[in-house]
């Protein structure tokens, strides 16, 4: 009993100490992107929304969803210019205030000529969110706290993406409309606390940015368009955005098809990943705070290639939660870290649009992605894929690698 005392007490310190320290601001901009990232309980089921309660074809539908991803392109990397210029936090509430607007107009729409620019404007609007964000969160968290912070911003994320389809799901059995009104009314909610809550004026926020470059040693301002170094950055981020994606897409497809695993146990399966990211991410992330974050965005990449490289080896439920997790574990140390980096290479007065344009690569590589690589599948098999899925992360990390010199001024 004294044993199990101490081994849960040593427990609880590991997790107060992965949650501590973050200030008060860091823990309400999570609050933000958690409303926001339920967002996808429309997302979710806008397809079922459009053929079943609307009458339109499954090309329609399509095509609607093509339209959210151009304008999420378009709201990416609009946000983080804003941001620039606005300043983040007064983009997050214009940002939750359109999406929550747009959320309910949409709900009443009908026709495809209304609908469909009304679709485009909610991505539009609902994108600048996030590079906004992650921006705040960078410029309220002290710089050895940023990986924590994007940490935390991931775990919002996971959790709106895991909470929003499930209460969906429970509106949608009632009346799809409720969807719409239910997410609307909670972004103009999130906007209503923002305004009331959030008192720190921006110009306060960037003297405060001035005085932690100057203290950082941050490098000279540059627009990210003029940054050779991070431009190449982006080229391997487009492509480990483009492997990461395949998990939307072939993936799925090789459990049902290859594994001859059921829907309900991929559910499950897939479940894996987001477990593993909310238990295990903030502790993983206080645990390296002292290692170097390019040596463990190098090491992300292999455990991303080879967990997706494992695929064609084995068969059954088992073997493919042991692959999940291997790319799961990429996954966590790839996301906050990468942000992290991104954040210390950008001065206060450009980090909106290098932020925004890495959810702009990320969002591309979503259009892009899918198409690449279902075609690959249907032409050569699955196994190709995932072989390719190792060939291009070892390249990624090879160029990581050579580029790190560039984008770091120590082994940071």
């Amino acid at each position: 009993m004294t044993v199990i005392k101490t081994l849960v007490h040593k427990l609880v310190g590991t997790y107060r100490q992965a949650y501590s320290g973050l200030p008060r601001e860091a823990w309400f901009l999570f609050a933000v992107n958690l409303v926001n990232s339920a967002g996808t309980m429309v997302i979710f089921f806008l397809t079922l929304y459009l053929t079943r309660r609307l009458g339109f074809t499954a090309v329609e539908a399509g095509r609607a969803l093509s339209l959210y991803g151009v304008g999420a392109l378009f709201g990416s990397y609009g946000g983080g210019w804003l941001s620039d210029r606005l300043g983040s936090t007064a983009v997050q509430k214009l940002s939750l205030v359109l999406s929550g607007s747009f959320l309910i107009i949409l709900g009443q729409l009908r026709a495809s000529a209304a609908l469909f620019p009304a679709i485009f404007l909610f991505a539009v609007s609902n994108a600048a969110l996030f590079p906004a964000n992650i921006a705040s969160m960078s410029r309220v968290c002290p710089a050895e706290l940023r990986v924590k912070g994007f940490a935390l911003n991931r775990l919002a994320g996971n959790l709106g993406v895991t909470i929003g389809p499930a209460v969906g799901g429970l509106l949608a059995l009632r009346d799809y409309r409720l969807l719409f009104w239910a997410d609307g009314a909670t972004c103009l909610a999130a906007a209503a606390l923002f305004i009331l809550i959030w008192k720190q004026p921006e110009q306060m926020l960037r003297a405060a940015d001035q005085a932690k470059a100057a203290t950082e040693g941050a490098p000279p301002a540059l627009s990210p368009w003029r940054d050779g170094p991070f431009l190449l950055l982006m080229l391997l981020a487009f492509v480990w955005s483009g492997v990461f994606t395949q998990l939307l897409t072939t993936f799925p497809l090789y459990l049902r098809n290859v594994y001859g695993l059921a829907e309900d146990t991929i559910g499950r399966l897939l479940a894996v990943n987001t477990i593993m990211i909310v238990v295990l991410e903030m502790v993983i992330m206080e645990k390296i705070r002292k290692h170097s974050i390019a040596r463990m965005i190098n090491i992300s990449f292999l455990l991303l290639g080879l967990g997706l490289g494992l695929m064609p080896f084995g068969r059954g439920a088992l073997y493919a939660a042991f692959t999940i997790a291997v790319w799961t574990f990429g996954e966590i140390l790839s996301m906050p870290l990468m942000a992290a980096l991104i954040a210390g290479r950008a001065r206060p007065e450009t980090q909106g649009r290098y932020m925004g344009l890495n959810s702009f690569v990320f969002s591309l590589a979503l259009i892009v992605s899918p198409i690449a690589g279902t075609a690959v599948y249907e032409r050569f098999g699955g196994d190709v894929v995932w072989y390719g899925c190792f060939g291009a992360m070892v390249l990624v990390a090879a160029g990581f690698y050579w580029l790190r010199p560039a984008l770091v001024k120590k082994d940071a």
